[in-house]
């Protein structure tokens, strides 16, 4: 069974105009053809990045230019006549290999059974060596014509492959990093059909519940993206991979990928996947078209997304958020949008196949703040040179953003919470994250602020265990660390005169300019008077955008502080190692041998000296990871 008349009605797809329209019409579809639709954007992605060559030189491909006086600039005609053949000789590879009357279906829908048969087939097309992570391999395009996938490829053309046999209960599941698919009653079911990494091949007819359950990033702890057919299109569109080298885009390609996205946003496509709005944003940001949305609206609405249909497990939303920023050289902003990535990456387990948001985290840890913070205290000795800082300011806003920014305590303060979050995620981790080299870079970070910035900070390191009042010290009276009972309530008189302001959701966050130390400590009073998982900016994960989440009773009904002095920034560790690190940060002098002694040291070690007590959740996890390594 070939093309539907209504399809091929579309051809031939004459420049990017074309290629959205076939799009279009198959969004309004209550099955839009996965198969047609990953051939197209395969052949234009191959004539555009693979095989850009001289359009005189391709035998049976017409190639017209974008604009009339732009000859340089042209996009392939795609003909009827090869888009069809390719498409045939793939639902007859299907139907023919899968023999439907051999599996069992209910009316729940598809059967384990079937799923992997038909992984089996795709997986089996493949060829046996090829580099399944070279770039231009993801369309069914690749399949027919190369007979090579990589590996999310694989997920998606199972998908595709189930629908031509009319499986219509199988759809793709997205992690941030994998993908896999689901199956049966609302898509109870799961399965996977690809390898990840350096190859899982005997996983495949597995379920994940043993990923989601280990806590590891790689399945967001069940929070992943259980697509319809066209968050499935929102897939395709996403995996289109400009790059003809490691330096240079093909124009083309961008343009079709944003206008393709432009397509799905106004449709309402991609209300729940967060990291497609990220691309958008990121598109629009380096070439805006006129009448859209703004780029930091988009990537606050995927933010949004994030927190309320995946409960604030993703990572990469604010990735892009802090991407944003640092092109535009917020520093406050990007340094507060990475805190709130690690805050969300505390509550996760590091095992080996998460390398890639490790990755991340590495390089922003130890290139991209470093080098920011080098290149703002750089703008700032300029600018204390060249004159007065007013006058600065009135020439370069950006240049006198970066000369406030060291002297700023708020971004040592999301710097730290930076910091707390990784080191949070190593705790109770089977393999650990830190070494030292995180350590030489969190000095060369920490030595950027003066100490009368660093000491303008309020640590607060939340004990559970009576034993800690006498281990550790305390250069902040308020803390009242000698009387647990008493502490809390001393905690909640600091911060309760900074709750005016709303929770932080980064979807309502007012600009930085204004009152932002009053969120810090008003986040801060929150986690100190609800001990629960619910924190806000200060030092816990943003997990839910609801407002009435968070506040506690306790809270609420605090006393107002009689001072009335500017409010400082409250940080709240969860780590044990930014908790034995407090003085350090804060002393007049950086002790970098010391910092890296305690940010380097076994997490086993720091759990030993610290507890004693089973008291409280908080310490499960750390005996749990003592035991195991006596």
């Amino acid at each position: 069974m070939g093309l539907h008349s209504s399809q091929k009605k579309h051809f031939p797809l004459r420049g990017i105009d074309g290629v959205v329209q076939l799009f279009d019409a198959e969004l309004r579809k209550s099955e839009p053809d996965l198969a047609l639709l990953s051939l197209v954007l395969g052949f234009v992605e191959h004539f555009l990045a693979v095989n850009r060559v001289i359009p005189i030189n391709v035998p049976g491909v017409r190639f017209e230019p974008l604009e009339p006086d732009c000859p340089s600039s042209c996009f392939p005609t795609v003909e009827l006549g090869m888009i069809s053949a390719l498409y045939e000789r793939f639902t007859a590879q299907i139907r023919g290999a899968v023999d439907l009357s051999q599996y069992r279906r209910t009316a729940a829908g598809s059967s384990r059974e079937l799923v992997k048969k038909v992984s089996d087939v795709i997986w089996n097309s493949l060829s046996r060596s090829y580099f399944k992570d070279r770039a231009h391999i993801q369309s069914l395009f690749s399949l027919i014509t190369g007979t090579k996938l990589d590996s999310s490829g694989v997920a998606f053309a199972v998908v595709a492959a189930c629908q031509v046999l009319g499986l219509k209960d199988v759809h793709l599941a997205l992690s941030e990093d994998h993908a896999w698919v689901i199956f049966g009653k609302n898509g109870e079911e799961t399965a996977e059909v690809t390898w990840h990494g350096k190859g899982n091949e005997d996983r495949r007819g597995q379920t994940v519940a043993a990923g989601v359950s280990e806590k590891s990033w790689l399945y967001l702890k069940g929070s992943y993206m259980k697509c319809d057919r066209n968050m499935e299109v929102a897939f395709m569109v996403c995996a289109i991979n400009p790059s003809l080298d490691l330096h240079t885009d093909s124009s083309e390609l961008l343009q079709l990928q944003q206008k393709l996205l432009w397509l799905l946003y106004d449709r309402g496509n991609l209300d729940r996947y967060p990291m497609a709005m990220g691309t958008l944003a990121d598109l629009e940001d380096q070439e805006p078209i006129p009448g859209k949305e703004n780029p930091l609206k988009i990537h606050l609405q995927a933010v949004t997304s994030a927190q309320k249909h995946y409960n604030n497990e993703h990572i990469y939303p604010y990735m892009y958020l802090a991407g944003f920023h640092y092109r535009h050289r917020n520093v406050r902003d990007a340094l507060r949008a990475w805190a709130k990535a690690a805050q969300v990456m505390q509550d996760y387990n590091y095992f080996r196949e998460d390398e890639e948001i490790y990755k991340e985290f590495f390089d922003i840890a130890n290139d991209v703040i470093p080098n920011l913070l080098k290149e703002t205290a750089a703008a700032a000795e300029s600018s204390g040179e060249g004159g007065e800082v007013g006058e600065v300011a009135d020439k370069e806003p950006k240049q006198a953003a970066a000369f406030s920014a060291l002297q700023d305590s708020e971004c040592f303060a999301q710097l730290l919470r930076f910091y707390d979050g990784i080191c949070k995620w190593e705790e109770g981790s089977p393999t650990p994250v830190l070494h030292v080299g995180w350590a030489t870079y969190l000095v060369q970070s920490l030595s950027r602020f003066d100490a009368q910035v660093r000491q303008k900070v309020s640590i607060i390191t939340k004990e559970l265990e009576s034993q800690d009042e006498d281990d550790q010290s305390s250069d902040d009276p308020r803390e009242g660390r000698r009387r647990p009972p008493r502490r809390e309530s001393k905690l909640e008189e600091q911060s309760s005169p900074h709750s005016s302001a709303p929770p932080t959701s980064p979807s309502s966050q007012p600009p930085p300019s204004t009152a932002l130390p009053k969120k810090v400590g008003e986040g801060g009073g929150r986690r100190r008077s609800s001990q629960g998982p619910q924190g806000g900016d200060t030092e816990g994960k943003p997990k839910s955008p609801s407002p009435d989440s968070s506040p506690s009773s306790q809270q609420q009904d605090a006393p107002p502080s009689p001072t009335s002095s500017p409010a400082r920034p409250v940080v709240v560790f969860q780590s044990e190692k930014m908790k034995g690190m407090k003085e350090l940060l804060c002393a007049a002098k950086v002790n970098s041998s010391a910092i890296k002694l305690q940010l380097t040291a076994q997490s086993q070690v720091q759990m030993k000296r610290q507890k004693s007590t089973p008291s409280g959740d908080y310490s499960m996890s750390f005996m749990k990871r003592q035991r195991k390594s006596l």
